[in-house]
């Protein structure tokens, strides 16, 4: 079932773009269990598409080409650019974004097959050796020997990636009408002293709560968030300036700065691997 959703809240996070069509998990493609060890699918959406909070029996790799996906998991929010890839264990709640025209494609694990090092949700690097492994498992013309040889390459070379990007919300009422606000309107200016005395805290209080509950300060958090909008936005199509302006930068070099302290790498340089 499919909806066409309101710019309003999604996933309790970022503001839908309207035009947005909210999906319901609509389970394994080919029933559960997985038949094999590893069940491949993909698809095109065409329109930005967001699925409701969801689970699955098994363990679940998502990833996704030309465009970028976001996931809201408990209070972590992923972003996944093209390149990269969210792996699911069985189980976990979750709900997800794609942007306009990206190409989701998705891999369900039988369980038990998974490799020992993921503990829990982590970001992985789709390599092209990955990548085209994967693609192949969607084939339904495999022998059974050459899914099986197939299947234990991607074991030996499936692992979480070096460095995990996530952005943990905060969960906390002293200021989480801070977190509400600039995810629905990451350009907000609104600096440390002002949301002090909109609140009638402290602004040593608004520190302490965001450094306890999400390991980052108010200011280190807004430009991650921003961060994590823009990949999207980049993916959309949006150029470097564009997205500047519309995440609250006076100049585009002041993005791309910040850009690069997060992700340690320039719009133009990640766009180009991706």
């Amino acid at each position: 079932m499919t909806v066409e959703a309101s710019g309003d809240l999604g996933l309790g996070a970022w503001r839908r773009d309207p035009g947005t069509v909210v999906r319901r998990d609509v389970g394994l493609p080919l029933g559960d269990p997985v038949p094999a060890a590893i069940l491949a699918e993909s698809e095109t959406p065409g329109a930005a598409t967001e699925w409701e909070p969801h689970t699955h029996p098994v363990d679940e790799l998502v990833w996704v080409r030309g465009g970028t996906m976001t996931s809201r998991i408990g209070n972590r929010l992923f972003t996944v650019p093209a390149g990269s890839g969210l792996w699911l264990p069985a189980g976990t709640v979750h709900g997800g974004r794609v942007t306009a025209g990206a190409e989701l494609h998705y891999a369900f694990f039988a369980l038990g097959r998974a490799p020992a090092v993921f503990r829990g949700p982590a970001l992985v690097t789709i390599t092209p050796l990955l990548d085209a492994l994967l693609v192949r498992l969607a084939r339904r013309d495999l022998e059974v020997g050459e899914r099986e040889r197939t299947e234990a390459v991607v074991f030996d070379v499936l692992e979480p990636a070096g460095r995990q990007f996530a952005l943990d919300l905060p969960g906390d009422s002293r200021i989480d009408v801070i977190a509400e606000a600039l995810l629905s309107d990451p350009a907000d200016r609104r600096g440390l002293e002002e949301w002090a005395d909109q609140l009638g805290v402290s602004d040593r209080t608004i520190t302490r709560a965001f450094q306890s509950a999400t390991g980052l300060s108010f200011a280190q958090w807004r430009q991650a968030l921003r961060v994590h909008r823009a990949l999207a936005l980049l993916a959309e199509g949006s150029d470097v300036r564009d997205v500047a302006e519309r995440l609250g930068y006076a100049q585009p070099s002041t993005f791309i700065a910040a850009f690069r302290r997060v992700l340690k790498v320039t719009p133009g340089a990640l766009a180009k691997r991706g």
